[in-house]
């Protein structure tokens, strides 16, 4: 006795345009050694979300071809909207180390990044690390997931959102860039200037003391021991911003 495999064409259409805003989203979404790894984990993992996500997606009715090319493109663009709006999280680490690594000395020394085989500093290839490893720790993989699942609530296949909250939702996740990075580096930043002051006003009472070879040195070091122990905040500062974060994602996706 022979049986046959048939699949409806509506669901086929329902797992190409699923498909397109998964792919969408793992554009820009921060999975950590995704660049390093080979291209089919990515396509695997793409295939794996949409196979997970089917059964949450309204019935799609059969388009025509040109619909059908219209639908994916409007969802290709609402996932690369989620993904770009989550990898924005995690800039305001490159932004923190962008704003140590010079005043502390860390910009003059480089080393071969893993995730990019290219040359970077020893401070951003840190951050790019830890953010990827609290990127798993806080849940936001879950929390991508479950704001792919819901976007199909609110956006059904061929839906486009609206303009308004997008543009909003894009200038408050760039703002919230530097305003974090700034946050995290403050006690970095504060602890070097109060260096050279120290430096400065030991210079001008004794001007025969040679500091100036030795600031390089001190405040390298005293970088370093103020940022290792201003690590412990990072997490709940980085928590706090992703629960603003896939709450504005909520704005974004309205229709």
């Amino acid at each position: 006795m022979h049986t046959e495999l048939s699949i409806h064409l509506s669901t086929l259409y329902a797992f190409l345009v699923v498909l397109a805003r998964v792919s969408g989203v793992l554009v820009f979404t921060p999975i950590p050694g995704a660049q390093a790894g080979p291209d089919a984990s990515r396509v695997v993992l793409a295939l794996a979300l949409t196979v997970m996500l089917m059964p949450v997606v309204p019935p799609v009715v059969s388009p025509s071809v040109s619909m059908l090319a219209f639908w994916a493109a409007s969802e290709a663009v609402t996932g690369l909207l989620i993904g770009l709006t989550v990898s924005l999280l995690l800039e305001s680490l490159q932004m923190a180390a962008h704003l140590i690594e010079l005043p502390a000395g860390f910009s003059y020394a480089s080393i071969v990044n893993p995730e990019s085989q290219a040359d970077s500093t020893l401070l951003q290839v840190l951050t790019e690390l830890l953010g990827g490893l609290l990127f798993c720790v806080l849940g936001f993989d879950r929390q991508v997931i479950r704001i792919l699942a819901r976007s199909f609530e609110i956006l059904p296949p061929g839906s486009v959102p609206a303009r308004a909250p997008v543009a909003d939702a894009l200038i408050r996740a760039g703002a919230g860039i530097f305003v974090t990075g700034l946050r995290l580096a403050l006690p970095v930043l504060a602890l070097l200037l109060l260096v050279d002051l120290a430096i400065a006003v030991l210079g001008r009472i004794q001007a025969q003391l040679q500091l100036l070879p030795l600031s390089f040195s001190i405040k390298l070091l005293a970088g370093l021991l103020m940022l290792a122990g201003s690590l412990s905040f990072y997490p709940a500062m980085i928590e706090k911003t992703g629960t603003r974060m896939f709450a504005a994602l909520g704005g974004l996706l309205e229709p």
